[in-house]
């Protein structure tokens, strides 16, 4: 059954006070200045996946966090690291040209969320909220046509355009809680569960595995759409790293694909990810591809994600 719009919202509101209460507390108890101690990005695109431009086009995350140090992990306490998280995607059907009503639905979504890290003995904590700003407000379907006419690439046809995601504004809560077991001297797997209710309701269990120094005492967020982790506090250590992880979630609802018009959405969905991270003396990159399941009744196959970051040390 169906989520109402109103149920959706609730939710999450109450858990944006609930966070905006620990921070206050948080900072309260503390007579230390809070400091900017990490900043962290990822680009996704599916052009640097498997060199198309459907479904899941494009996506930037972007992440600057605030706290009073780090030592390894996160604090005991929530609302003593704090996240400030940005994220922006572009969501297309598989023609930019002819509106095709089996085809899923094109839609812009900006967000901007805080979000609060601690560990609680083995459990590795993330609670936020986000608010998701959807339809031709967001401007992005003007930034991905100033694009694609200076890359000479077909343009989204006006009648895809008058179709697409209408204006909303959408408050969610994520919620994601995980454990990290070493593996030898340089494995180690993590197990995790997330929960997401808002402008996509849905629950998701799943595992990241990483070989190398990537993500080892740093701080890692995931990107929503790949499910793939950037560093966002990190220790730069020189070498390469491998990563790889995998998926399951089922989708109770989507703002994507309203129950009005266009396709049906499909319930179950899996992710399956594998990457390297390079990290020199001054600059490093990070590479990762994500293979996604059907989100559509009636989509004929899956999809394939590239991740780009590219960071240097001045």
């Amino acid at each position: 059954m169906p989520f109402k719009i109103m149920d959706r919202r609730m939710p999450a509101c109450a858990a944006l006070c609930a966070l905006a209460l620990s921070v206050f507390a948080a900072s309260a108890s503390s007579a230390q200045e809070r400091l900017r101690v990490g900043y962290g990005r990822l680009v996704i695109n599916d052009s640097a996946g498997e060199l198309k431009d459907r479904w899941r086009s494009g996506s930037i995350a972007s992440s600057r966090v605030w706290g009073y140090g780090w030592d390894g992990q996160a604090p005991a306490r929530p609302g003593e690291l704090l996240e400030l998280r940005l994220h922006g995607q572009v969501i297309a059907p598989s023609s930019l040209k002819d509106f095709n009503p089996d085809d899923r639905l094109y839609a812009g979504a900006l967000s901007a969320g805080l979000h609060t890290h601690f560990q609680r003995g083995l459990a590795e904590v993330s609670l936020g909220g986000d608010l998701v700003v959807t339809g031709p407000q967001t401007r992005l379907d003007e930034l991905q046509t100033a694009l694609h006419d200076l890359l000479n690439i077909p343009r989204p046809s006006e009648d895809i355009l008058d179709e697409q995601i209408e204006n909303g504004f959408h408050p969610t809560l994520v919620a994601e809680v995980g454990s990290t077991f070493e593996l030898g001297t340089v494995g180690r797997v993590r197990p995790f569960t997330e929960l997401r209710w808002g402008a996509e309701t849905l629950a998701r269990v799943g595992f990241d595995m990483s070989f190398g120094a990537f993500g080892k005492d740093e701080l890692m967020v995931r990107e929503s759409v790949s499910g793939q982790q950037y560093q966002v506090i990190s220790k730069d250590p020189v070498g390469t790293s491998f990563f790889l992880g995998a998926d399951v979630a089922q989708v109770e609802s989507s703002v994507y694909m309203p129950e009005d018009r266009g396709p049906e959405l499909e319930q179950n969905r899996h992710r399956l990810r594998a990457g390297v991270n390079w990290q020199g003396k001054s600059w490093g990159a990070q590479y990762g591809v994500t293979y996604l399941s059907e989100e559509f009744e009636g989509q004929p196959e899956g999809q394939f994600l590239g991740g780009v970051r590219i960071k240097y040390n001045f």
